[in-house]
């Protein structure tokens, strides 16, 4: 199977893609909302400044023009120049609020219009000081002066102040008619740029899972193949021990056997011969019969004959005293139910007792070990314990012994426990179906 192009390129395109849009994106942000800060604080902020200190000199105004009105009235005993400290209060705060205004005036001001305020306040004052020193001498011309052309100075002040308070009303409409603009666009863009992510989102998603299901596919089409080739393997070394145990059993077993007796009718035939040559016929004899054991215990251990013609429970029966016998480790087997184990799973369980107790054997530094074998309705557990050191690494390690039981286990659909016990020690469990027919009605 040819392997499928490997979705970094893809990925980093993308993720540069989308950091490029993101840093734009949020420069652009950053700019819109400097712009909307910068604006307000230079218009909308200085506007409603200017505006409350152009209230103030409306203020200052309206309290000139009713002195004057009192200044006209003919029922007051006071002479003119009695409101000269009463204007005099009036001119300090209306000359510190024009000049404040003209500091916070906005930008779209001229320098004249600027200065045509604070002019206009001064040709005022100085008919009002002309005024008073007028009316030092005759009041009555002071009266008309006033009524004449201070009232129109004053009125021509309140209208100049009121256009402007006019002005900074539509400056403010104007900037929030902007900064209105300025959210609508930046809202736009932010749905724009969310939908974009989106695509990229989806667009990487769709791609993704796409490889991945290529890749899934692939890693189930492969481990369908390792099975497969498990299978054949397992097959493919039992048809070997088989061959090679009967070989050994039929081939070497027989020559062997024949090699005895015929020892055994030479050492009858020749009881007259000399006590030596008697004694080295008979050690040759032991050898040949203990070769003829080895040879036999070989041939059981490569294939249990006894597995095919009394089942597992026979089988087990015989492989643990000789195991005990070889090793030293104390066995103690128990059985629990009964049930009749097809010869295909039988062979599976007897070599995962096999391996399972050469672990004993090899790594446990144990004397002692448990094989429990239960029945349950439709399935068997084999159990082997010990009180050893327990499995430590080796379950990362993960050496043949325990990748052969794992791969027997699935052959079967079986499970494969690897467990340590509280006290020190290891527990490996496996429970596989009775028949094959189960076995494979699990996959």
């Amino acid at each position: 199977m040819r392997a499928g192009r490997s979705p970094t390129i893809g990925l980093l395109a993308g993720l540069a893609i989308t950091i490029s849009a993101v840093t734009v994106y949020s420069f652009y942000t950053i700019g819109q909302l400097s712009s909307l800060r910068q604006r307000q604080s230079q218009v909308i902020d200085r506007n409603r400044a200017d505006s409350l200190l152009l209230l103030r000199i409306q203020n200052d105004l309206n309290s000139a023009a009713l002195a004057m009105r009192d200044m006209l009235d003919a029922t007051e005993p006071y002479p003119l120049t009695a409101w000269r400290g009463q204007f005099q209060r009036m001119r300090v705060d209306l000359e510190d609020a024009v000049e404040r205004e003209r500091s916070f005036s906005p930008s779209d001001r001229t320098a004249d219009q600027r200065q045509y305020l604070a002019r206009s306040a001064a040709q005022f004052w100085d008919a009002l000081d002309r005024i008073f020193a007028l009316a030092e001498s005759d009041e009555g011309e002071a009266r008309a002066r006033i009524r004449l052309s201070l009232g129109a100075r004053q009125e021509a002040l309140s209208t100049l102040v009121s256009r402007l308070l006019v002005q900074n009303n539509e400056n403010e409409k104007q900037v929030a008619v902007e900064t209105q603009g300025i959210y609508a666009r930046a809202e736009r863009n932010t749905y724009l740029f969310l939908a974009a992510m989106l695509v990229v989102v989806l667009v990487t998603s769709l791609y993704l899972v796409q490889y991945n299901r290529r890749m899934f596919h692939q890693v189930a089409a492969l481990s369908e193949r390792r099975s497969e080739l498990a299978r054949q393997l397992i097959s493919i070394q039992e048809n070997t021990f088989r061959h090679i145990s009967r070989e050994l059993h039929d081939e070497f077993g027989q020559i062997l056997t024949a090699i005895g007796a015929m020892l055994q009718r030479a050492s009858r035939r020749g009881a007259a011969m000399e006590a030596p040559l008697r004694g080295e016929l008979e050690e040759v004899r032991e050898i040949v019969q203990s070769t003829l054991d080895k040879v036999r215990a070989l041939s059981q251990a490569l294939h249990p004959v006894i597995l095919e013609e009394a089942g597992l429970e026979a089988a087990l029966s015989t492989h643990l005293p000789i195991f005990e016998k070889q090793t030293g480790i104390e066995i103690r087997y128990q059985t629990d139910g009964t049930g009749q184990v097809d010869g295909s799973v039988a062979i599976h369980i007897y070599r995962v007792l096999q391996e399972a107790l050469n672990n004993v054997a090899r790594h446990s530094k144990s004397t002692h070990a448990a094989v429990r074998l239960r029945y349950l309705r439709d399935a068997v557990v084999l159990e082997v314990e010990d009180d050893g050191v327990g499995f430590g690494a080796a379950k990362e390690t993960h050496g043949m012994g325990l990748v052969s039981m794992r791969e027997r286990a699935e052959l079967v659909n079986g499970r494969l426990e690897l467990l340590e016990r509280g006290g020190g020690g290891a527990l490996v469990r496996f429970t596989a179906p009775l028949s094959t027919e189960e076995a494979h009605a699990g996959v």
